[in-house]
């Protein structure tokens, strides 16, 4: 496997970005690992990362590279700073820089990328799992699959609490993001909502997959977003198991999905 280091600048943005990237290489003679790059292009992992992490953590806190060199698949883990995968309110559009210009961005610069759906999955924790369903049910062109680990999917339930303890996080952090916490529900940055009406356009529907711990304080976050979905007839699988909210479950559960995905 090849890992490279990419400093790059959005157009969206305006601003100086950073990715890691993980692409296949057949290799024969590593110790303890061996590299498979499959003919034709590659299938391609979105691996988005939480509130208190960068583009890097995936490789820190996990075996990633490991997990990967196996299925010839590539990875692109981007740096999503405190924006929460939407076009926030105090004016940096995260939410298009991630579904439009960083594929694009990425199908240039390795041109190797497949560019079917169905070969493109958005992954990721907390943050990042709130983030890669909104790429599934936002951007199901792109993505043609997301999964989640612990995260926020109810995200209008999850500001109005952190919101509410402002011990936690002033209020104007999540009004900088999302604008008046009242008005989240029934937005585009409600997954409820884009569930509905991706039903509704009668799109391409994104797979679905969801883990989170019984004993993570999202727990029930998740129960009433998976039963929504099951409700609205999506194809998702959803698991639980114990654990909180800690990088030993998400080490585990990337590898489940990986299989799940592959598959």
């Amino acid at each position: 496997m090849a890992l490279l280091h990419v400093d790059f600048f959005s157009e969206v943005l305006e601003k100086c970005m950073n990715m890691d990237v993980i692409l296949p290489q057949n290799t024969t003679s590593q110790i303890g690992m061996k590299g498979n790059a499959k003919a034709g292009k590659y299938k391609t992992v979105y691996l988005l990362h939480g509130m208190s992490d960068d583009h890097t953590t995936w490789q820190r806190r996990t075996s990633i590279e490991r997990y990967v060199s196996e299925y010839g698949i590539a990875v692109v883990m981007p740096d999503a700073g405190l924006g929460f995968y939407t076009d926030t309110k105090y004016g940096l559009p995260y939410w298009t820089f991630f579904s439009q210009e960083l594929p694009k961005i990425c199908r240039e610069f390795f041109p190797q990328l497949s560019e079917k759906r169905e070969d493109t999955l958005a992954a990721g924790l907390s943050m990042g799992g709130y983030g890669a369903w909104k790429l599934g049910l936002g951007a199901p062109e792109t993505f043609g699959a997301a999964a989640s680990m612990s995260g926020v999917l109810d995200v209008a339930r999850r500001v109005k609490e952190e919101a509410a303890d402002i011990a936690r996080k002033p209020s104007g952090f999540w009004e900088g993001i999302f604008g008046n916490p009242d008005r989240i529900a029934g937005s585009s940055n409600d997954l409820k909502y884009l569930a509905k009406k991706l039903k509704e356009e009668q799109k391409p529907e994104p797979r679905l997959f969801a883990w989170c711990g019984t004993e993570d304080f999202l727990y029930q976050n998740n129960l009433d977003m998976w039963e929504e979905m099951k409700r609205l007839r999506y194809e998702v699988t959803t698991t639980s198991s114990s654990g909180d909210h800690q990088w030993k479950y998400w080490d585990e559960q990337i590898q489940t999905i990986l299989e799940w995905w592959i598959k």
